[in-house]
C-alpha cells in the first residue's frame, strides 16, 4: 500500500512539472486579454456576408430564389458568391428605445412600438432592449420574451441624445451573437447631440456587425420643418439606407403597426449571402457593393457596403 502511494505521489509530482514547464514555455499568460479600446470594432476574418430583401413591383417579399439568380459586384467587380441561404432562419435583434427629453410627450407611444415589435418575435428569435438618452442603458438582454420587462415601463424621458453611442453598443452586442441575421431598431425623434461616437464610426460598427438598422422617426410632423428636425431624419434616414434597412416616417396608429409587422415579416425572409472579396488590401477604404438579380422586375435590397479592414 504504501508503494502505491509513492507511486501516486510521483506520477502527480510528474503531471504538475510538465504542466509549469509548459506555462513557462507560453509567449504570452492565459489571461483574458482586455482591448485598449471597447469602441475598436476588428474583424477576423475577410468573409463579407450580406442579408438581403428581394421584392418585386408591388412591394412583396420573394420567395425561393436560387443561388444563380443573384450577382454580387464589389466596387463594380463581381465577386463569387460561397455561401447562400433562404431558409427561414431565426435572428436577434436589439431595441434602443430613444428617453432623452424630447420624447416625454412620446414615450408612451414609443414604448408601444417597442412592445409591438417584441410580441411579433418567433419561437426561434431574440431581442434585447437598450434605453440610450445621456447614456445606453440595458432594459432587457436577449430574451424569445414577448413582454417588455417592468423596468421599460419605469423609464422615464430625460437628458440629451445619445443615439450613435446606442447604435455602437447595439453593434458590438450583436457581433456576439450566433445569429447571421441581426437587426437594430431605433425608436427615436431626435439627432445625436452627446455621443462619443461619431455616426460614421456607429455605422460602421453595425456594418461590422453584419446588423440592418430599421429607424423609425418618432418626432411630430411640424417638428420636422426646423434644422434639428431635417437633421434628426437625416440621421435616422442615413442609418437605415446605408445598411439596407427601413426608415419609418411619421408613425401612429394603424401605419405604425403595419410598419413593424412588415419589418418582422422582412426580417424573416431574407436571403443571406456570403463572398470572399478578391480585393484583399486592407488599406482601411469603403467598398461599395451591388446586388444585380437575373430577373430585372425583381429589386433587391441590402447594405451599401463596408470599410475594409485596416493593416496593423
Amino acid at each position: 500500500m504504501k508503494n502505491q502511494h509513492r507511486l501516486l505521489r510521483l506520477i502527480l509530482k510528474s503531471i504538475f512539472l510538465l504542466y509549469v514547464l509548459f506555462i513557462i514555455s507560453l509567449p504570452f499568460p492565459l489571461s483574458a486579454q482586455t482591448p485598449q479600446d471597447d469602441d475598436v470594432v476588428r474583424v477576423s476574418t475577410d468573409l463579407v456576408v450580406l442579408n438581403v430583401t428581394v421584392v418585386n413591383s408591388e412591394g412583396r417579399y420573394v420567395h425561393h430564389l436560387k443561388k444563380s439568380d443573384f450577382n454580387v459586384f464589389e466596387d463594380a467587380r463581381e465577386q463569387t458568391i460561397s455561401s447562400f441561404s433562404a431558409e427561414e432562419t431565426p435572428f436577434a435583434a436589439v431595441v434602443l428605445l430613444d428617453t432623452s427629453g424630447s420624447m416625454e410627450q412620446r414615450m408612451t407611444l414609443a414604448r408601444a412600438a417597442a412592445i409591438h415589435f417584441l410580441e411579433g418575435l418567433r419561437s426561434e428569435d431574440v431581442a434585447a432592449v437598450y434605453n440610450f438618452d445621456s447614456k445606453v442603458q440595458l432594459i432587457q438582454d436577449f430574451s424569445p420574451s414577448h413582454d417588455l420587462v417592468y423596468r421599460g415601463f419605469s423609464v422615464r424621458a430625460q437628458g440629451v441624445t445619445s443615439l450613435n453611442d446606442a447604435v455602437m453598443r447595439a453593434s458590438q452586442e450583436l457581433a456576439k451573437r450566433p445569429e447571421k441575421r441581426r437587426a437594430i431598431l431605433v425608436i427615436s425623434d431626435g439627432a445625436d447631440n452627446h455621443s462619443a461616437a461619431t455616426q460614421d464610426r456607429a455605422l460602421a460598427a453595425a456594418l461590422t456587425a453584419n446588423a440592418t438598422i430599421y429607424t423609425v422617426n418618432m418626432a411630430d410632423i411640424e417638428d420636422r420643418n426646423s434644422r434639428e428636425g431635417h437633421m434628426a431624419t437625416n440621421a435616422l434616414r442615413t442609418f437605415a439606407e446605408k445598411s439596407g434597412g427601413i426608415y419609418v416616417d411619421a408613425p401612429g396608429g394603424l401605419a405604425m403597426r403595419e410598419a413593424f409587422s412588415g419589418i418582422l415579416e422582412e426580417l424573416g425572409n431574407q436571403y443571406t449571402i456570403a463572398y470572399e472579396p478578391t480585393n484583399r488590401t486592407h488599406d482601411g477604404r469603403w467598398r461599395a457593393i451591388n446586388i444585380k438579380l437575373t430577373r430585372p422586375e425583381l429589386k433587391a435590397r441590402t447594405r451599401k457596403g463596408y470599410r475594409a479592414q485596416r493593416q496593423g
